[in-house]
């Protein structure tokens, strides 16, 4: 693994796009400009706020200032105790 691939990056990057639980409760969608807005239940923008990604990790600073972890394997983002699939 390179170095650049270990380095924090907002830039492009594949994980780009929209992200649902199977039940489609939660709807994550990772922008291009480094920010992220999770729907929960139908209510929009329940959880706004930025984040990096190194390779397939990504950390989460929301607005209200927690933190959170993912990590996409096998083309599911697993974000903390969310299972999430690409939606199509």
């Amino acid at each position: 693994m390179s170095d650049i691939s270990r380095r924090p990056t907002t830039a492009p990057h594949l994980h780009i796009g929209m992200w649902v639980t199977s039940d489609a409760r939660i709807r994550q969608e990772l922008l291009p400009n480094g920010r992220y807005e999770e729907e929960r239940d139908g209510r929009k923008r329940a959880y706004t706020g930025r984040y990096t990604v190194t390779g397939n990790h990504i950390d989460y600073f929301d607005d209200l200032g927690f933190t959170a972890t993912g990590d996409v394997r096998d083309g599911i983002l697993y974000h903390e105790h969310l299972v999430l699939h690409r939606e199509r």
